[in-house]
């Protein structure tokens, strides 16, 4: 803590910056409301302020500009409406807490030292020059984060300033309060540090910029990476600091970078909820967000339908006994690796060459452009042609034919007997483009022949033009465009291709698979993998493992959709995401520099990815060059007692270091029965709720476990419960039971592992399932078993956790 005399001026310095804020926030008040009422105004009377004349060229190019003029003065309206509804709504943030850090930094040179107050925006005063507070993005703020009083140096546009750091000061302001001052040499005092961490779990993630770590900047503040991976233990703050980097970005490149141009993809929408509220607080709009499965399903459109990520784990975690099991297993691996990559790309190749597949276009249950046609027309064209190319060649003279047997099929009989069924519209649309052709213009003729039109008349116009003739002959073509319109479509969008059987095709004996590929390595059990994947396309339905790979492989044949409007792509729970996925990603957002944050230590999924070390083949992606890793091993999430005792269930945990936050030790607790155990939990829920923590998770292996423990815990009278599906929209507070596998990136007041037993978790691919879920708890950690404890927790020293008695 500082002397009093520092805390008044300290103190008067806060009331002088509150009073200031104030008095911008009333200046632009009215401004605000002015700009709003002068773009509505704007907006209802914009076609009065325009005269609308197309009579002559003249005329038309009055009217013309004359809507430009109206169009240019309502967006100069709004742009300064929102530029100054975004500095009302700065203002009115900075004066619950206008700061929570200052540096005094003597640049080499000069005689005198700068204050610098740093906030989550910046304000300056009333003559334009001084600012009083500086955003915590701006260059000359990063010493906060980066550096201890003494040497500091900070970069510019113009260069590096370098100089002392002669104080480093934090604060905690409520409502305009002083509460705390903090005079600290670390990048952020442990007092603070401890508070904020010591406060209860929300239902979303806040932003964490007067907390950053000198760690956390450096992801924060990189520029120049292609590929960013941060490889974070459990609770290390890797999703908050992106976050605060797509602020950072946001604003370092205001000029030329949209929230829009940046892409999160997230593990899974319950937490597209979680996060949203990060960036709003900060004053930036929020970025585009999705899941993978949700961009797969938009490429796959509804002709087939993939697997998510979450059934495919349930089945992982509990069809063991099924006789396809270790099938499975072996097709996830292979489909999601680099050699089944290599091997789509050698496909594509030779069906440059042969075995190319289509479907035949139909109409009136008859082809009227058969597979043999298309084939032939196909490997008819030069064959040093991209594979893409040409089927775009084939599209186009698809097109050409089906636009000429649509000619030919005006002629025949089925045409003359649906003109005899035509209405009173289809009549009127054949008449006004007949008239059209005619030039009539007298509104009195046009009235007295459309009646006679739609009685079923016909008459003959003077002259060589003959009425009733042409009338029939536009009907006919109109009867038919309607029904060769989906043909078009249909050619269009390519659903010539027969995409289903040419990925099918792949899954043969090995020879041919070999043949086409050049793979001369298959899986173990490839003629199951072989029956397994074929009869989902049966079905069409495709494994979640197939629908990158069967996306790619349309890509290749199709020609690649890329994106080159996104710039930044983030990947949370990178870890999970296969190298196929990756470089599906990298394919389509060809302009966009990708951060990817992740722990191997929860890569729960078969088709995991190593983010780190020389084997990494995420570092290939984009070259040594263009990588730079990031490690963040210091976990800030849960006490420290929680923290040695879940890394003591990795192999390599040892490295993972706690923040000095002391708290109880994880508590086990046996029961004789399954009735015993779900009535030690009630009981447990009901304590930890009456002790004030508001979120509270009991963590189930699987969704059918979280079902049946909700049912039973709701049997047992527990208080209001929710349970978590895959469908869950939105993360709130409170008790909620979920899977392991949907809590990954949440944490929560007290984390309840319903059942630890040996009979749950067995096997070592599901030691990072146990971890994960056990990080989840920030402050309590109860873990229940019937029978004997998990092996994870048998081999421990007992010193890490309590035993009930």
């Amino acid at each position: 803590m500082i002397n009093e005399k520092d805390w008044k001026q300290e103190q008067e310095r806060l009331d002088q910056v509150i009073e200031k804020l104030q008095a911008r926030i009333a200046e632009l008040e009215p401004e605000v409301d002015g700009l709003r009422n002068q773009a509505g105004d704007i907006r209802k009377r914009f076609w009065e302020e325009v005269t609308v004349n197309t009579s002559t060229d003249e005329d038309f190019e009055e009217t013309f500009y004359s809507i430009k003029q109206q169009e240019a003065l309502l967006s100069e309206r709004e742009r300064s409406y929102r530029l100054r509804m975004q500095q009302w709504k700065s203002m009115n943030r900075l004066l619950q807490s206008p700061y929570f850090g200052r540096i005094d930094f003597l640049e080499d040179g000069l005689g005198f030292s700068e204050q610098v107050y740093i906030g989550v925006s910046s304000f300056v005063d009333s003559d334009g020059m001084n600012f009083l507070i500086y955003d915590w993005r701006t260059p000359i703020a990063s010493m906060y984060y980066d550096y201890s009083p003494g040497a500091a140096v900070y970069d510019t546009p113009g260069g590096r300033v370098s100089g002392t750091m002669e104080l480093k000061r934090q604060y905690q302001i409520r409502e305009g309060e002083l509460q705390n001052v903090f005079d600290t040499s670390l990048t952020i005092g442990d007092e603070l540090l401890q508070q904020v961490l010591g406060r209860g779990g929300d239902s979303q993630m806040k932003s964490i910029v007067a907390t950053i770590q000198k760690e956390q900047n450096a992801i924060i503040r990189d520029d120049n990476s292609r590929m960013l991976i941060v490889q974070g233990a459990a609770g290390s703050g890797k999703t908050s600091a992106a976050l605060q980097r797509v602020a950072y970005l946001l604003y370092k490149h205001r000029e030329r970078l949209k929230a829009d141009q940046i892409v999160l993809f997230s593990p899974n929408p319950m937490f597209n909820s979680y996060v949203s509220t990060v960036l709003p607080e900060l004053g930036e709009e929020n970025m585009q967000q999705t899941t993978f499965q949700e961009y797969l399903e938009y490429g796959l459109g509804t002709a087939l339908r993939p697997e998510d990520p979450f059934d495919q784990i349930e089945y992982v975690l509990t069809e063991q006994s099924t006789r396809e099991y270790e099938a499975r297993l072996n097709g996830i691996e292979y489909k999601a690796s680099v050699a089944f990559l290599q091997a789509l790309r050698n496909y594509a190749e030779w069906l440059g060459q042969e075995g190319m597949r289509f479907n035949s276009i139909r109409f009136r249950d008859r082809d009227l452009i058969t597979v043999q046609q298309m084939e032939a027309q196909f490997y008819g064209y030069d064959r040093s042609i991209r594979l893409a190319n040409r089927v775009a060649m084939l599209q186009e003279w698809l097109l050409k034919e089906v636009a000429r047997l649509e000619r030919k099929e005006r002629e025949e009989v089925w045409v003359q007997e649906e003109m005899n069924y035509l209405d009173k519209e289809q009549y009127a649309a054949a008449y006004k483009e007949l008239h059209k052709e005619r030039g009539v213009f007298d509104f009195a003729e046009q009235y007295e022949e459309v009646q006679e039109l739609l009685q079923g008349k016909s008459r003959r116009d003077e002259g060589d033009f003959d009425y009733a003739e042409r009338e029939e002959e536009l009907l006919r073509r109109m009867i038919v465009r309607e029904h060769f319109k989906p043909l078009k479509r249909s050619v269009k969008k390519m659903l010539f291709l027969d995409m289903v059987g040419l990925y099918a095709q792949l899954f043969g004996n090995k020879d041919d698979y070999v043949a086409m590929t050049k793979e001369t390595e298959v899986p173990e059990h490839w003629p199951d993998i072989c029956e397994q994947t074929k009869g989902k396309l049966g079905q069409l339905e495709l494994f979640y493992e197939d629908a990158t790979p069967f996306l790619y492989l349309k890509e290749l044949i199709e020609g690649v959709r890329t994106n080159t409007e996104v710039r930044h792509i983030f990947i949370d729970e990178g870890q999970d995401y296969s190298m196929f996925q990756y470089e599906f990603l990298k394919k389509l957002f060809p302009r966009a520099r990708m951060t990817v944050l992740g722990d191997f230590g929860q890569a729960i999924f078969t088709q995991a990815t190593e983010l780190y070390g020389a084997d990494s083949p995420l570092i290939r992606l984009y070259g040594e060059s263009d990588t730079r890793l990031i490690r963040l091993v210091r976990s800030y999430r849960s006490t420290r007692e929680i923290v040695e005792f879940t890394k003591s269930l990795l192999p390599g945990g040892k490295e993972i270091v706690p923040f000095e936050r002391s708290g109880k030790k994880p508590l086990l607790s046996k029961a004789g029965s399954d009735e015993q155990l779900v009535a030690r939990i009630a009981e447990d829920l009901a304590a930890l709720q009456a002790a004030g923590y508001a979120s509270i998770a009991v963590i189930t292996k699987t969704a059918a476990e979280s079902s049946e423990a909700y049912d039973l815990l709701i049997a047992q009278g527990c208080p209001p419960l929710r349970l978590v599906t895959k469908q869950t929209p939105t993360f709130e507070k409170g008790t909620l039971v979920i899977p392991a596998y949907l809590a990954k990136g949440v944490e929560f007041d007290a984390v309840l592992i319903y059942d630890a037993s040996s009979r749950m978790y067995h096997r070592e691919s599901e030691r990072k399932l146990f971890y994960t879920a056990c990080t989840r708890a920030m402050h309590r950690l109860l873990l229940y078993a019937t029978g004997e404890w998990t092996r994870f927790i048998e081999v421990l020293d007992t010193s890490l956790y309590e035993v009930r008695q």
